[in-house]
């Protein structure tokens, strides 16, 4: 009996390589492309009018990508859960970090969120101009970063921000630094949990970034209980993380 030799993996196998270095290339073209518009638009357009067009920017920006991720990437989104933040009052948004795209998924969504950044990518010059722009904060400065974030909540920003302090190395969570807390007590706002669920751990900690994904990928995002300003920041912050625990590791 002659042997027919099954190509399909073969072909999957490479679909799967073609379509993470058309990911990554996508992005870094988006980010190069808004680069000069971000400089320029630091000289014609500053102060809060400045910044929220930055936003409203990175947000188009960001769904476009994830629409391309969609229609060409075999990945699929399940963001509309926060939906009903766009008309909410001003809140801290604390999520888990299972990758590097969290932030990109409820940027897409929301159109006026300000980022807690890390310092090196507030410093790098694909993603620098740009976040700056839009009044992204930097996380390398504490009592700076939580007057910063104040400040955007008094001017109807919500602020995400990843307790964890770096994408998740023991699942399903690690745990929680005070900051947000902080940010909550003193800007006097609720703190919404917001649960990131994905089905492949690609592009988490250990994952490294030129290694292909397993397609197709399900990205799906749902919202926690919703937490009072805090009066308590270590009982508020244990709360947090115990609660956002269970019900991630519930629903694995």
């Amino acid at each position: 009996m002659r042997f027919v030799p099954d190509f399909a993996p073969v072909l999957w196998a490479t679909y799967e390589t073609i379509a993470m270095v058309l990911g990554l290339m996508v992005f870094a073209v988006l980010c190069l492309v808004w680069l000069p518009f971000a400089w320029i638009l630091g000289f014609v357009s500053s102060g809060l009018r400045g910044r929220r067009v930055g936003r409203w920017f990175i947000h188009l920006g960001f769904r476009l990508y994830l629409g391309g991720l969609r229609l060409f990437c075999a990945n699929h989104f399940d963001l509309s859960a926060l939906d009903t933040l766009k008309t909410a009052p001003p809140r801290v948004l604390v999520a888990n970090h299972p990758s590097l795209l969290d932030a990109l998924l409820i940027v897409s969504r929301l159109p006026n969120v300000v980022c807690v950044m890390k310092a090196g990518l507030m410093n790098n010059i694909l993603f620098g101009a740009a976040a700056r722009r839009a009044g992204y904060i930097r996380n390398d400065g504490p009592l700076e970063m939580i007057l910063q974030a104040d400040a955007a909540l008094k001017e109807g920003a919500h602020v995400l921000i990843f307790p964890e302090g770096g994408r998740t190395q023991h699942f399903p969570l690690d745990g929680f630094g005070k900051s947000a807390a902080l940010i909550a007590k003193r800007a006097d706002v609720s703190i919404q949990t917001v649960l990131i669920q994905f089905s492949s751990p690609y592009l988490g900690k250990q994952w490294p970034l030129w290694r292909r994904p397993t397609l197709p990928l399900h990205w799906s995002v749902r919202l926690g209980p919703c937490f009072e300003s805090p009066r308590e920041v270590i009982a508020c912050t244990k709360k947090m993380e115990t609660t956002m625990r269970q019900q991630l590791g519930a629903s694995e």
